[in-house]
């Protein structure tokens, strides 16, 4: 039914634009090279109907009756307008215009600048950079495509991606960029469960810039400097991405994708584990047979002891694998096993927890139409995108639906309306973290705690095995979780690990988010060089997430509910003049006023004490009276005016200036209102070197600009959360941990944090536009940081709000394109960026004593490493546990053959930040067929990984029990050639000779080593995409009646890891969105995507 209503849908639209046609007009369109041009727009002046050139730069349209002239018009070419008569052939040179040149450049509020009228960093996208990977995240496919744009991808299904332009500014606020789409500022806020970013557990729900829709995005500009953003006021302050949603074009145009993926993980990105030794902490049960096994216990009755795996232990330092040797493991002891009362063979698990990833498929389908006339125009999309994930009961629906639509109410007063509307589903998101017990992210055991002759698909028979039972017979409700690490042989229940399989369609969550986005807008032309813009905006959402723990699991069961309700308005008042003062002198202003209205409410409850019956997750299921719901009601009014002007001789030489004011509600009277000034400088020095035939352009520019940000949402007052009632009596508490504000005293003299920011750039482009560069110095200073200082735990608090400290970044930022190879059939185009951003902590606070701090914990983790901002350091250095070194740099050991270890626990051992960032793409096109690849690069940073940490000690990754220097097994006796020599130095400076065994666990891990062991260079080269298309000729589409193009396309997505340091895993995957990076646990996969995509046009 539903492709039957699809289909009247379209062939209805088809039919109205089929009208009276006299004849067909052909052609083609070429560049003064004489190349073709493809996508040039063909419309008819006065009368409805219109193409665009093929590949080939060719074209065919029908003529409509009264139809006099055609146009032919080009981004960067001059327009031409030829009378039809009674031509049936027209072919055209367009030229290109020489007051752009290359492109027009889309700036704050939309405004669109010749580019020598742009004296700041912006670069631009079109948008088949972010549609043509057929990526659901837009956030996503901009990784290595522009320069001083830093993008971390988690790996979880439907996962956040940080986006952080030039650098962490401020050390405890949001840095995130901001999202602009046709002029409405577009929430990113972190829904993430609270624990998440602190590595102890929780869900990745992903960031809501991921429900902007990438087949509907026409253009992409990334400002990323302070004076390009300024007019935005604090919402600007750490760079936008403005986006311009496609709009109608003249004809009916509709275009319809529909594609398949299929995805599979990167090995690479996975331990590989040890297929010598079983399960066991080590050799602790005496006898020489089976000191690695329990061997005191008399399963079968026969009246002699048996061998039994050390059930409880979560570790794989235990006996050598025989399959002579008959040991009695876990399934031995659960009555609905195959095996049960039966002892088995010691060998290594089958399938290994490799084999607990699934080999999903995904699909999306999108159509959008499209139309223009006299009057206006319209645009109506749709787009469905179905992930499923690697795990087991895991997926996510999303589905956008777009409007958009302008009308001429008369000549000078247009209106126009934008409507967005998604609804996204998930269930079974990946759970972060550590939680101790796999319930909910199952990869803290597989990389962290295993018995490697634990088969995992042994456990998956065992879960479905129970959970079937469970329908017909009551004794087994509740009894699921067959563990592979009970707590006895007669002990059912789970000593520290659920079964994985368990957890996954036990303890799974579900979300759904519904979301509108859109503005109506009044443009006004009071006369041909002002004119006046009215809007207003809204983004709003409402989100649900349920999370729960089942009964059997270790942990103690729970339901919880969480729902969110955001909105944000905003006013917006635009006047715009743009003037010829003289011939030689322009004249461009604009003043404006913004109202910005936010507002958060939210509310969570639990259930307390586990729940009453299984199955049922409800908050009435509570077994004990639940405490009262945590609510929160966030309000913000920020209230600005702005101005600007510019001023541009000969198209040579500009000016532009620009100053806001903003009033926020977040501040105390008499700090609230802060002002944003900026001044730019452009010199187009191309203009006085026009007989130079080998300069296409060249621009100098420099600039300067302050911008702010305002102080968190009731960081004036204190607040306190209710708490169950005493006697019946109100009681109330400081908010501890669990919410937004932590233990945190309020400061009501708080003042706003400020950016001030210089930059110098150049911008050339050579041979015909063959040879471009873009290069960019910038240094930005952010001052009264508002931090959270710590005071006496006497007051109740841990800390106060203070403005104090101060981050400086500074760095480059290079972009370089070109054209080595162009015929009439062949072209060749590679484009590279590269950013080198440097970072350091100038300022910190002072204490009570009036001392000069040295360092604020940002985070503090597992495994005794946190992150910091560290004076005269780069913010995100991680401290920790260090070696010993001696004065030439050599690691240190003690007489007992151990590394020796630093003191105390809070030396500098990485830092999160790379020492620069790159990206290479390079285009192919023969005739119809093309072929682009992105080659995506990290130089540098560090991370830590507890997954190492843990897991090296567990004993289950090969690098445990391989072979010594000599050639025998490692794990062997020393008195057989077993052991490990340390690399290092003696104390004396003598070269280690010590041989220390490696027979339990801890022997790699962190029993023995420092945290700085386990830190790790996190630089990457990625093969980050890969897309080959397939235009058919025209000559066949034309056969094909109402379709005017057909393009087929194979695409890959993070095919392969070409360079990496970091083992077992992926140095760009981490814990959260935000702020705190460099440190890895439980960390999933790389995802290898592979894509097929059909787009017809008609």
């Amino acid at each position: 039914m539903k492709k039957l209503v699809l289909s009247l849908f379209i062939w209805m639209f088809i039919a109205v634009s089929a009208q009276a046609q006299d004849r067909t007009l052909t052609g083609n369109v070429k560049g003064d090279d004489g190349l073709p041009l493809p996508g040039v727009t063909v419309k008819f002046k006065g009368a409805p109907g219109g193409t665009m050139t093929s590949p080939d730069g060719k074209y065919s349209v029908k003529v409509p009756s009264g139809s006099t002239s055609v146009e032919f018009s080009y981004l960067g070419f001059v327009s031409q307008i030829i009378p039809l008569g009674s031509l049936s052939v027209i072919n055209v040179t367009l030229i290109p215009d020489s007051k752009l040149l290359s492109e027009v450049v889309v700036t704050a509020f939309g405004l669109q600048r010749n580019r020598n009228q742009v004296a700041y960093a912006a670069q631009s996208l079109d948008g088949t950079a972010v549609s043509e990977n057929r990526s659901p995240n837009l956030g996503s496919s901009l990784s290595g495509k522009v320069s001083g744009l830093e993008i971390r991808q988690n790996n979880t299904m439907g996962g956040s991606t940080n986006i952080v332009i030039r650098g962490i500014k401020s050390m405890t606020q949001d840095n995130q960029a901001m999202f602009v789409v046709d002029g409405v500022p577009v929430a990113n806020t972190n829904l993430n469960t609270s624990g998440q970013q602190t590595g102890i557990g929780g869900y990745d729900y992903g960031n809501p810039a991921s429900d902007i829709n990438p087949d509907d995005v026409e253009n992409i500009t990334v400002l990323k400097g302070a004076a390009a953003s300024a007019l935005y006021g604090s919402r600007g302050s750490n760079g936008v991405i403005l986006i311009t949603t496609k709009k109608g074009k003249s004809g009916l145009n509709i275009t319809f994708n529909t594609g398949l993926g299929y995805a599979v993980v990167d090995k690479s990105t996975f331990p590989k584990y040890q297929k010598k030794y079983g399960g066991g902490y080590g050799p602790f049960y005496g006898t020489d047979e089976s000191n690695y096994l329990v061997n005191n216990i008399d399963v079968n009755g026969d009246g002699i002891p048996d061998l039994v795996t050390p059930l409880t232990e979560d570790a794989s330092y235990g006996q050598k694998f025989d399959p002579n040797l008959m040991v009695y493991q876990w399934d031995s002891f659960d009555p609905t096993s195959p095996n049960f009362g039966k002892a088995k063979p010691w060998v290594a698990g089958a399938n290994d927890p490799s084999t607990f990833f699934e080999k999903p498929l995904s699909n999306n389908q999108s159509i959008m139409l499209s139309n223009s006339y006299d009057k206006g125009s319209f645009k109506l999309g749709y787009n469905r995108d179905y992930q499923k994930g690697i795990l087991p009961n895991s997926h996510i629906e999303k589905n956008t639906f777009n409007f958009g639509s302008t009308f001429k109410i008369t000549d000078k007063l247009t209106a126009g309306a934008d409507v967005n509307y998604s609804n996204v589903n998930g269930l079974g998101r990946y759970g972060t973290g550590y939680n101790g017990n796999g319930v909910n992210n199952p990869m803290t055991n597989f990389r962290q705690w295993w018995q490697n002759n634990v088969d995992v698909q042994d456990q998956k028979a065992a879960y479905f095995r129970l959970k079937n039972l469970s329908k017909t017979e009551a004794r087994y409700v509740g009894k699921e979780n067959v563990s592979w690490n009970r707590k006895a042989f007669n002990n059912p229940v789970a000593a520290y690990w659920d079964n994985p399989y368990f957890s996954r369609y036990e303890n799974y969550e579900t979300d759904s988010r519904d979301r509108y986005l859109g503005n109506v807008n009044l443009n006004y032309k009071a006369t041909d060089w002002l004119n006046l813009m009215g809007r207003y905006s809204l983004d709003t959402y409402k989100q649900v997430q349920e999370e729960r723990q089942a009964i059997g699991s270790l942990d103690v069961p729970f339901y919880s509910k969480y729902f969110v309700d955001y909105k944000e308005s905003n006013i917006d008042f635009l006047a715009t003049a743009d003037k010829d003062i003289s011939k030689d002198l322009n004249f461009k202003a604009l003043l404006g006023a913004n109202i910005r209205r936010q507002r958060t409410q939210s509310i969570y409850q639990t259930t307390n004490g586990g729940l009453s019956l299984p199955g049922i997750y409800t908050l009435n299921n509570s077994v004990s009276a639940m405490e009262p719901a945590v609510e929160f009601d966030l309000k913000r009014e920020v209230q600005g005016i702005f101005a600007g002007a510019t001023f541009a001789y000969q198209n040579t030489y500009t000016i532009d200036a620009t100053i806001r004011r903003d009033a926020s509600s977040t501040l105390p009277k008499g700090n609230n209102v802060y002002f944003y000034p900026s001044v730019s400088a452009g010199f187009v020095f191309s203009q006085l070197l026009k007989e130079e035939k080998w300069l296409s352009f060249g621009k100098l520019r420099a600039n300067y600009a302050e911008v702010g940000s305002d102080a968190p949402i009731y960081s004036l007052v204190d607040t306190y959360n209710l708490a169950t009632p005493f006697d019946g009596r109100p009681q109330a508490s400081i908010p501890q941990l669990k919410t937004p504000f932590d233990a945190i005293k309020n400061n009501p003299n708080l003042k706003p944090e400020r950016s001030k920011s210089k930059e110098i750039g150049l911008e050339a482009s050579f041979l015909s536009n063959r040879l471009g560069i873009d290069f960019t110095y910038y240094h930005t200073k952010t001052v009264d940081q508002i931090l959270p200082v710590k005071v006496s735990v006497a007051t109740g608090y841990t800390a106060k709000y203070l403005n104090a400290g101060s981050v400086v970044n500074q760095g480059i930022e290079l972009s370089l394109n070109g054209t080595p190879f162009k015929t009439s059939d062949f072209e060749w185009r590679i484009n590279l960026n590269w950013t080198r951003n440097r970072n350091k902590v100038t300022d910190l606070f002072k204490d009570d004593s009036g001392n000069q701090s040295t360092n604020l914990a940002i985070a503090n983790f597992q495994g005794g490493v946190s992150v910091n901002a560290t004076l005269d350091q780069p913010y995100g250095t991680i401290r920790g546990r260090n070696f010993v070194y001696n004065a030439a740099g050599q690691k240190v050991i003690g007489a007992n053959g151990r590394y020796l270890q630093s003191a105390t626990s809070n030396e500098v051992i990485g830092n999160m930040n790379p020492e620069w960032i790159g990206g290479i793409s390079n285009s192919f096109k023969y005739k119809n067929l093309s072929l682009s690849f992105l080659i995506d690069i990290r130089k540098g940073g560090s991370v830590f990984s507890l997954d190492q940490y843990y897991g090296l000690s567990s004993g289950m990754y090969e690098e445990t029990a391989g072979l010594n220097e000599l050639g025998k097994e490692s794990r062997l006796p020393i008195s057989e050639g077993g052991g490990f020599i340390n690399p290092g130095v003696r104390e004396d400076g003598s070269p280690n000779t010590v041989r220390v065994p490696n027979d339990e666990y801890g022997s790699y891990g962190y029993r023995r080593l420092p945290a700085a062991a386990f830190v790790y260079d996190a630089s990457y080269v990625k093969l980050r995409e890969v897309v080959i298309g397939y235009g058919l000729p025209q000559s066949l589409v034309r056969k094909m009646g109402p379709i005017k193009g057909v393009d087929l396309s194979l695409i890959g997505r993070n095919l392969w890891i070409i360079h990496k340091n970091l083992p077992n895993a992926d140095p760009e995957d981490g814990i959260s969105f935000g702020n705190v990076q460099g440190y890895q646990l439980g960390s999933y996969p790389s995802i290898r995507n592979f894509a097929f995509n059909l787009k017809v046009k008609f």
